[in-house]
Formats: C-alpha cells, sequence, structure tokens
C-alpha cells in the first residue's frame, strides 16, 4: 500500500498568520478569545476568535482580495505557507497529480449577509457579481488550485465540525489509491458575522461568558456552558512516501490511519453513547494496524459542549480505559484556547497533532478547573503542557449531523 506523509503546514488563525505562531501560542496556554472588534449592540455573545492579521503580500493584490471572502483568502495564504515550508516547486510536478481539498462548514456567510444587506437597501440588481463565486464553499479549492496551477482532483468537502478532517482523511484515501501523489488539503472558515453569531446563539450552543471570553471555553469542566466561536484556516501538504523521499521533502509525520461514520441520531446533539464516534475511532486503529494502546495523545474534539464533551469523553474511555488502566495515553482540547474554528478545526487540530510528534509535547486544557465527573477519569493534561514521548496521535472531530472523523498521525520512521 502507498504511504502517505506530511511535508508541509500551514495556519491562518486568531493568533495572526503562521504554524509556529499558533503552535507557540498553544503550548503556552494562551487563549486567542477576546471581545469582537464589531459592533454587536442587540448580539447576546460579544466574543470569539477574530483573524486580526492577515497578509497576502505577494499572494493576491488588494484588488484581487477585495473580490473574495475570507474563506477563501484564509485557505490561500495557509496553503503558500505548506507550499513554502514543503519547499513545494509545481513546476517539477505533472499537475494532473496534484490535487486539492479545501473543505469549509459555512462557505462565504459573511459576503451572503453583506450582499443581503445591499440586495434589502439598493435591490438585487446591487449585488456584487463575484456573490455566487464568492460565498460558494468550493471556491476554496478552486482558488489555490489557480494559484498553484494544480490540475489533479479538485473538490471541497463540507461536513460541519468534522470538514476539516474528512478534507484531510479522503486527500489521504486518494494519495493511497493513486489519484494523486500530492494534495494540499484542510479547511477554512470565514470571518465573524452578526447573522452567523446570532444563529448559534439561538442554537444554544455558544458561551455566553461576556465578563471573561478568555474563559468561556473550558472543555470537560463541569462549569462550561459551550463554545467560543473563533475562524481562520489550517492546511497541510501531503505527498505519496516515495514521491516524497525522492525530491528530498523533510517529512514531519506519516498519515497512517482514517475512519468516519454517522450517528444516525440528532441533527446537533451527539449520540450521547457515542456509538458511531467509536467506529470512526476503531475503523481509524484498524486502518493503522495497531491497537488502543498504541495511541500516545489525542486531540479531544472537546467542543465544550456539555453534552459533546460527555459523549466523547465516554467513547474514550470505553475503547481506550481510564487514567488508571492506561497510563501513557494523554487527552486535550486545544479549542480550550483556540475556541472553535468550525470547518477549519479539524486540520488545524491535525496539525497540532503533527507538532505533538515532532515536539514531543502534549498542549493542555486550559480554563480546567474542576472536572465534571460525568466526563470520566481521563489525564485532560489541565492548564499546562506536558512533555510525553508521542508516536502516535489521534485527533477526532464530530460534526452538526453526526458527521464522525479520525485521524491517526504516526513519528516518521523509515
Amino acid at each position: 500500500m502507498r504511504r502517505v506523509v506530511v511535508t508541509g503546514t500551514g495556519c491562518v488563525s486568531p493568533y495572526g498568520c503562521g504554524t509556529e505562531k499558533i503552535w507557540n501560542a498553544v503550548i503556552n496556554g494562551k487563549s486567542c478569545i477576546k471581545p469582537f472588534t464589531f459592533d454587536v449592540p442587540t448580539q447576546i455573545v460579544k466574543f470569539g476568535g477574530e483573524v486580526t492579521e492577515l497578509n497576502y503580500e505577494g499572494i493576491l493584490t488588494d484588488k484581487e482580495a477585495k473580490r473574495w471572502d475570507d474563506f477563501i483568502l484564509y485557505s490561500l495564504v495557509a496553503t503558500m505557507e505548506a507550499a513554502k515550508q514543503g519547499n513545494f516547486d509545481m513546476s517539477k510536478e505533472n499537475p494532473f497529480k496534484v490535487g486539492v481539498i479545501v473543505g469549509s462548514a459555512l462557505g462565504g456567510l459573511y459576503s451572503m449577509q453583506e450582499n443581503h444587506k445591499v440586495m434589502l437597501s439598493r435591490g438585487y440588481t446591487k449585488c456584487s457579481p463575484f456573490t455566487i463565486p464568492t460565498i460558494i464553499p468550493n471556491m476554496a479549492s478552486g482558488k489555490v488550485a489557480i494559484k498553484l496551477g494544480a490540475k489533479g482532483l479538485c473538490k471541497a468537502v463540507s461536513s460541519a465540525c468534522a470538514t476539516g478532517a474528512h478534507a484531510i482523511g479522503d486527500a489521504y484515501r486518494s494519495i493511497v489509491w493513486g489519484d494523486a501523489d500530492v494534495i494540499f488539503a484542510g479547511g477554512t472558515e470565514s470571518k465573524m458575522c452578526d447573522f452567523g453569531i446570532g444563529a448559534f446563539t439561538s442554537a444554544r450552543t455558544l458561551s455566553k461568558r461576556n465578563d471573561a471570553p478568555e474563559k468561556a471555553s473550558r472543555p470537560f469542566d463541569k462549569d462550561r456552558d459551550g463554545f467560543a466561536v473563533a475562524v481562520g484556516s489550517g492546511m497541510l501538504l501531503l505527498e505519496e512516501y516515495e514521491h516524497a523521499k525522492a525530491r528530498g521533502a523533510k517529512i514531519l509525520a506519516e498519515i497512517v490511519g482514517y475512519g468516519q461514520s454517522a450517528d444516525a441520531y440528532d441533527m446537533v446533539a451527539p449520540d450521547p453513547e457515542g456509538i458511531g464516534a467509536e467506529y470512526a475511532i476503531r475503523t481509524a486503529l484498524d486502518n493503522a494496524g495497531i491497537t488502543p494502546e498504541n495511541i500516545d495523545y489525542i486531540n479531544a474534539h472537546g467542543t465544550s459542549t456539555v453534552a459533546g464533551d460527555i459523549a466523547e469523553s465516554k467513547t474514550i474511555e470505553r475503547i481506550f480505559g481510564d487514567k488508571e488502566k492506561n497510563k501513557n495515553l494523554l487527552v486535550s482540547s486545544t479549542k480550550s484556547m483556540t475556541g472553535h474554528l468550525l470547518g477549519a478545526a479539524g486540520a488545524v487540530e491535525a496539525i497540532f497533532a503533527v507538532k505533538s510528534i515532532q515536539n514531543d509535547l502534549v498542549p493542555p486544557t486550559i480554563n480546567l478547573e474542576n472536572v465534571d465527573e460525568r466526563c470520566g477519569n481521563l489525564d485532560y493534561v489541565p492548564n499546562f503542557v506536558r512533555k510525553h514521548e508521542v508516536n502516535y496521535a489521534m485527533s477526532n472531530s464530530f460534526g452538526f449531523g453526526g458527521c464522525n472523523a479520525v485521524l491517526i498521525f504516526k513519528k516518521y520512521g523509515e
């Protein structure tokens, strides 16, 4: 079977541009959740993780950037960082063997809102001619492919909070099957807007800790009251192993397992028994050819919602055992610091799994003051980074609609 390796990563996040910037922030337990920079007088929730720094110099002109929604811009910037880190030279590649899979949960929601305002105030003929191209979720993949000159497979994935993980998993499978030798894969999510925040608030999924935004996201804590929404993009450069070796690429980690499933339970709530999540985890383990005992670190989905954290914890404990039986396993939720990046979350957290393997460091779950006893007896790495040998790391992503995706990464060794 063809092996698949990671040779580059790129991130755009509320911490700024760059993988090292976000990684250094999370291992130091730094939250990016702050009051909104835009006015939300009627909103109940007034905070989140906004991207306030975006450097697209050399990638797009200012004129081009104004045409496109930020979810597209974020993915372009993250992709070009991954390409640069991986020393990727498109002129030396067969363009039909280079693919792009970028997912987004909500696409150009901000642009949709703004053009709707124009339609209501000035008439529908005054909407931008770029409205449709800039809101459809596949346009991030399309623009990335155009920028790179990649002519292989090009598609979008949209599975809510599991989007980024599904994009990476599908890319992994496509390389294994020989559809491509190289794929840029990940997820992206657009800037904050009134419509999105209002809708999530109505769904009662967001924390309302306006007095202490940095403490709002508190996975597995008994006082959690919902997630903190955030935006950004994470992109990985995935390659077939022999292809990467032949061009002398530095291999960061190997992707060895992918599992997916559906809860078939509810549109928003997870299956409280985690049956679908368990199937995805066990499928990923089988795909990797390993047992639960081999996993050193799990980057949990851990959104800070009451039902979600309980269901995931029960599932992990059922498969891997509690911290008394499995003293090697560490579990943490980086969403405690980054907030929930929606369609980008699974990709950014996959990058954290790779970085954990590279550095033998496990990021903490911050704001964890009193573990909810309903979340079992796992080592959640509370509040401080932990030095820990990580040979295998798992990343869980469980989305609205019951969409589940699990990735397993391995420390590289020939």
